[in-house]
Order: structure tokens, then C-alpha cells, then sequence
């Protein structure tokens, strides 16, 4: 579908649409809505200038005689001049125009929840506080290698609702789904045939009364799917075998549903599984195991995997799971679907390597728990570059994991870098402070000998330096590839 095709729809036709939020996937409703006859009214705090780059991209359908603007606030949908409300996930629902249209019987949805109506194939549906891309993007590597069409996206890149009419969304499709809280709070009638929680850690506490509230939003990515005595390829539910508060999650809020647990550890050095669960992955001599079906056992050589750190170990295991245990992938698709993988932009990427010393990538460590998780098992003694906008967590945590790596010195920087020194002292590792991140690239390279890393994680925010932790990464690389051969 082209921007303003028409597509004959009777069920659109007489529909009026307000479209909250004017964000990626608010402007792809707007577009589906639009083009299949509805009437739209787009809604959006800002206006038209803070607005101006998503609203050019509207094209022609910026002037369509259908859409009606309303920026600058949320105006009054609650007097029966709407019949459906989509709401952005960066909107909360708690919002009073919001709440009072609700009252007032307005059927109020978001973009997946709107998108998955209109899909017959096999949902994947991954969602927790780290590590939803690289799964996603796991599982999307082993569905393609599958040969079927399909979709791999969500809060992940494209909306779902752009790829309605696709074949990647039929019957013979295969979709692949990383999904926020956000996302989770206004999708009612999802059903994935395969779903994970990956880990859940203090986030977005803005928005929720409390942590258990943040992991019950994520707990409904099960809440449709079957309960069975036993896992089930028409349902799925797998879990991080080590992680308390998903368990503790689950056994709350789906304490009837059976998973598979996977853990980045050797099968001898976990607790044993209570029931309804089983141990279905764990690494094993340097091979990732998984039993996707009760007395089976495979085994995917470690050395293939381009992606490093022990989280990586997890994240590949999750996304076997899901695919494997539900039939949706043999074998041989998915050991080559992992052999072939790299790891995602700015997500313990390796961007070059001079004079033996390796750079990586890792400007999406924006929280210490990410950080920490990207450090465990590390491969290569390293010099790590941290710091940026502090964002008001312990770096203790931090300082715990690099006494347990072989780590040559920390650089840090911005605005948080008396923070982490602080938070360093007395560990014994050495602190240098950088004025620049070009300098703390000098600074780290000169610490490092062949065999080495420089790792670029900084565990925090990126504005008060950067647009964002892409133009960050940026930098970095930028000042990675200004190293001449003199430099220290």
C-alpha cells in the first residue's frame, strides 16, 4: 500500500477515529485509519512545530479532507463525537481526557491491539525490561531462515499495523513481536503462540504505582494464551529460570500456566525446577543446550555465535525456545539463523579492531542492569568508558562486576562522572576522567594491551552530551577510526 491508497473497507467507512499520540506507530494508525475510509482526528500534545518533520511525512494525506487536527492538547473525545479511540503507547491511559471517554463507553485500543486483529500467522511475541531487540531480532533471523514470509518488528522498528495485507501476516506468514508495558497495557485480545519475559528490573516507575505493577502490565502477554498441563506449541510461555521477580510475576498472575526455563549456566549449577516448569536451556562445554521437547537434546556450538557477554548466552536461548519448542524452526534453521547473526547497532557491537585491541559498541547501556548483564562473561580483559546523564540508580552493582572481570580501567565522563568515580573508590580498579569522549577513547586505548577490549557502556542517558545514544555510538566510532598508528 502506497501513502493515500485507498482501500475498500465498509467496516472504516463510517468509523470516527481520534488517533492519540502522533509517534511512529501513531502516525501508521492514522494511515491505516485514513485509507480505509474513517474519519480521523489527530491528537497530540505538541504542536505543529514540534510536530513539523512527522507531519511532512505525511505527504499528501496531511490535507486529506477526512483528517481533522487537534495539537497542542487532548481535546474532549468523551461527548460522542468519537467511536474509537488509538492510543499511542507513550500516552497514559491515566490521562483525564482519556479516562473520561472511557467512562463515557468510547472503546479505547492501541496499535497492536488493532494490528493483531487483522492477523491470521503465528504470533512471537517478546517483551521484559533488557534484551527484547536482540531476541526479537534472534527470532526474526531464525523465522526468515525458515523460508516463510515474515514480519519482525513492533516496538522494534515498524508498527504492526503497517504490514496489514502483507503475506508475512497470513496464515502461511510468521510474526515476530518485541513488546513494551506500554504496548502490553492496550492489547486485549493478543494470543502469541510462543512468549517470553525475559527479566523484568525496576523501570519506567514513572508510570506505575509500583514495580509488581510494571511486571503484571508485562504478564499480559500470556493472558490469552491456553492453559495446558503441560507446554504447548499452541501457547508457549518461557522464562528466565533465574530471575525471582518473573517467577514471582507469573506465579501471581498465570500461577496454573507450565514454562520453559532457560538459564545461561551449566544445568548442575541451578536449583532444581518446581513444578508446573521445566528446564528446557542452559549452556554446557561451550554449547548451548535445549530440550525443546521432554528427553530430546540439542546442542548449538558456542563458537558460531558472533554476539559475546553471558547475557547473549541467554538471549540466544530464549530465542531457540521460542522457535524450536514450538515447531515454528528445525534445527539446522535455526543453528544457521544463529551462526549468521550480528549483534544489533549499539548493542555490544564490535565496530573495529586496531593493533589487536577490539572496540565495542554499547552506547544502549543506558542503565547499570544492562551494563552489568553486557560485562558478565565479557570474553577479553577490558577498559570500559562510562558516564553521561546520571539517572538515579546505585552504580554498585558496577563496580561488583568489573572486580569480577579482568578490567584495565574505567574512563569516565559527563555529567555522572564524580558519581561512578565516587562509587569506585577503594575498589581497586583505576579510575581516569575524560573530557571528551574522543579523550576517553585515548585514555582507554592506552590502558589496553593486544587481546584487549575498549567498551563503550555508560550505564547512563546520553543528553546532557548527545542528541541521543545513536549519536553517541557515533562518536565513538568516529574517534575509534581517528587512532593512528602513533597513538598511544
Amino acid at each position: 500500500m502506497t501513502p493515500g491508497e485507498a482501500i475498500a473497507d465498509p467496516s472504516w467507512a463510517k468509523l470516527r477515529v481520534a488517533v492519540i499520540g502522533l509517534g511512529t506507530s501513531g502516525l501508521a494508525v492514522l494511515r491505516f485509519a485514513l485509507c480505509r475510509g474513517a474519519e480521523v482526528i489527530a491528537c497530540d500534545d505538541r504542536d505543529a512545530e514540534a510536530l513539523a518533520g512527522a507531519l511532512a511525512a505525511l505527504g499528501p494525506l496531511r490535507d486529506h479532507p477526512r483528517l481533522h487536527w487537534a495539537l497542542g492538547g487532548l481535546p474532549d473525545l468523551a461527548s460522542g463525537q468519537v467511536d474509537l479511540i488509538v492510543l499511542s503507547p507513550g500516552v497514559p491511559p491515566s490521562r483525564a481526557p482519556i479516562l473520561r471517554a472511557k467512562q463515557a463507553g468510547v472503546p479505547i485500543v492501541g496499535e497492536i491491539e488493532l494490528a493483531t486483529r487483522y492477523v491470521t500467522a503465528p504470533i512471537v511475541a517478546v517483551t521484559g525490561t533488557n534484551g527484547k531487540s536482540t531476541v526479537t531480532s534472534l527470532c526474526g533471523a531464525i523465522a526468515q531462515a525458515t523460508g516463510r514470509p515474515t514480519f519482525c518488528g513492533g516496538n522494534l522498528g515498524t508498527p504492526l499495523i503497517s504490514a496489514v495485507g502483507t503475506p508475512a501476516l497470513s496464515a502461511d506468514g510468521l510474526v515476530v513481536l518485541e513488546l513494551s508495558s506500554y504496548q502490553l497495557e492496550t492489547a486485549q485480545s493478543l494470543c502469541p503462540v510462543a512468549a517470553t519475559i525475559l527479566n523484568l528490573t525496576p523501570d519506567h516507575l514513572d508510570r506505575y504505582v509500583d514495580f509488581a505493577a510494571y511486571g503484571e502490565t508485562k504478564a499480559r502477554v500470556f493472558a490469552n494464551q491456553p492453559v495446558t498441563d503441560e507446554p504447548s506449541p499452541q501457547g508457549l510461555c518461557v522464562l528466565p529460570a533465574e530471575d525471582g521477580h518473573v517467577l514471582a510475576v507469573m506465579s501471581r498472575h498465570h500461577p496454573r500456566r507450565p514454562a520453559l526455563l532457560f538459564s545461561a549456566k551449566p544445568a548442575a549449577h541451578l536449583r532444581a525446577v518446581a513444578a508446573p516448569h521445566r528446564l528446557a536451556g542452559w549452556v554446557q562445554d561451550e554449547h548451548l543446550c535445549i530440550a525443546p521437547v521432554p528427553d530430546t537434546l540439542e546442542r548449538y556450538p558456542i563458537c558460531e555465535l558472533h554476539i559475546v557477554g553471558r547475557h547473549n548466552l541467554g538471549n540466544a536461548l530464549a530465542a531457540l525456545l521460542l522457535l524450536r519448542a514450538s515447531g515454528l524452526a528445525t534445527y539446522a534453521q535455526a543453528r544457521q539463523a544463529l551462526a549468521t547473526f550480528d549483534p544489533l547497532p549499539h548493542r555490544m557491537q564490535l565496530v573495529a579492531e586496531q593493533r589487536g585491541i577490539r572496540y565495542y559498541d554499547d552506547s544502549k547501556g543506558t542503565n547499570v542492569d544492562a551494563v552489568v548483564a553486557g560485562l558478565d562473561g565479557f570474553p577479553h580483559p577490558l577498559a570500559l568508558i562510562a558516564g553521561g546523564r546520571d539517572k538515579g540508580g546505585s552504580y554498585q552493582p558496577l563496580v561488583e562486576a568489573l572486580q569480577r572481570t579482568a578490567t584495565r580501567a574505567v574512563v569516565v565522563l559527563g555529567e555522572a562522572a564524580p558519581l561512578i568515580a565516587q562509587a569506585f573508590s577503594g575498589s581497586g580498579v583505576p579510575i581516569l576522567h575524560a573530557q571528551s569522549l574522543p579523550h576517553a577513547v585515548t585514555l582507554a586505548t592506552a590502558q589496553c594491551h593486544p587481546g584487549d577490549a575498549v567498551v563503550l557502556s555508560p550505564a547512563c542517558s546520553s543528553f546532557d552530551m548527545f542528541r541521543d545514544y545513536a549519536h553517541r555510538a557515533e562518536v565513538f566510532v568516529s574517534a575509534v577510526r581517528g587512532l593512528t598508528p602513533e597513538s598511544p
